[in-house]
């Protein structure tokens, strides 16, 4: 039983430094050393990049899903990731996306970095190495270990800027907890099959952006925005409205790439069918947007540049989403 664990940075890898501040420095071995009861757990320590995670990109995710894969081949139980918790619920996600294994593929960080009291780090490891060691883990797809709970990566988001319990998955709640070091998992919801593999340097060309639709909104900022995109995440008000001069514009663009319709409040699904003014989310979707359904707009343009990026038609766009919102 060995787990694997991959450090990019992040708080939970940082130290101070003379001029103030901190910066990543630890190194797996360093972080590995500073958790108590960790020693039960065999690991094989990968430092992979100390960066901050504002500075991460898709292929390296993708570069390190490759990687985490490798060490399932070759017999690890399970896998442990850590880094920033900025984009974590990003990373997370985009991982899932296309983790193909039974083993567990866990991400895990830090909100109180290693010179302040009370630093979460140690305990966050711990609880993720845990989670990656037990059978009951498997076929869940990626996780999030954070504060003694188990999140989907798929669920999961970032709710607060400083808070030791800042994740959390508003529209499902914890797959479980871990508890006395044992992992109880509550719930098991079924996955869904991983997306085919892309061309890393065609992801890297296809630009997805996303606009939050905020009151009084000026529909000419779409006009700046779009030049030269592949698609288009519009996170709305509420249950999926827009500004009612927001719709034709929307609509101009929805007819030249897929236009997905997410919202802004961070829980709940955007609706279908229900109200029905200009700018609502039925005349949206008579005008071609794409339903993003339970996906918070972060998710919806990670899936949406996924399934570009692997040369994919509006209908399995609207297919993929239908599938994962």
């Amino acid at each position: 039983m060995t787990v694997a664990l991959f450090t990019l940075g992040g708080t939970i890898a940082m130290a101070g430094t003379r001029s103030g501040g901190v910066v990543s420095r630890l190194t797996g071995a360093d972080l590995t050393a500073a958790v108590p009861g960790l020693d039960g757990i065999p690991l094989d320590v990968r430092d992979v990049e100390a960066v901050p995670s504002a500075a991460l990109a898709y292929r390296q995710i993708l570069d390190l899903v490759d990687a985490a894969g490798a060490a399932v081949a070759d017999g690890a139980t399970g896998v442990v990731v850590t880094q920033g918790t900025d984009t974590l619920e990003e990373t997370a996600f985009l991982a899932d996306l296309v983790w193909p294994h039974p083993e567990p593929l866990v991400f895990t960080g830090a909100m109180r970095n290693p010179t302040l009291a009370g630093p979460d780090g140690p305990a966050n490891l711990l609880a993720a190495a845990r989670v990656a060691a037990a059978p009951a883990a498997r076929d869940l797809g990626v996780l999030v270990a954070f504060n003694d709970e188990v999140h989907a990566a798929r669920f999961v988001r970032k709710t607060h800027s400083t808070s030791t319990a800042t994740f959390a998955s508003p529209n499902a709640g914890p797959l479980g907890h871990v508890i006395e070091g044992t992992v109880r998992l509550l719930t098991r919801p079924p996955r869904h099959a991983p997306l085919p593999a892309v061309d890393r340097d065609r992801l890297a060309a296809t630009r997805v952006a996303l606009h939050t639709v905020t009151l009084d909104d000026d529909p000419a900022l779409l006009d700046a925005l779009t030049p030269g995109l592949d698609g288009l995440v519009v996170a709305g008000f509420g249950v999926g409205h827009v500004p009612p001069d927001f719709a034709p514009a929307l609509g101009g663009l929805a007819a030249r790439m897929p236009v997905v319709l997410a919202s802004r409040t961070g829980a709940g699904s955007v609706l279908r069918d229900t109200y029905g003014a200009v700018g609502s989310e039925t005349d949206l979707r008579r005008r071609g947007l794409v339903c993003g359904g339970l996906l918070d707009p972060y998710k919806a343009r990670a899936l949406l540049r996924m399934l570009l990026a692997g040369g994919a038609d509006r209908a399995l766009v609207e297919a993929a989403f239908a599938r994962h919102g």
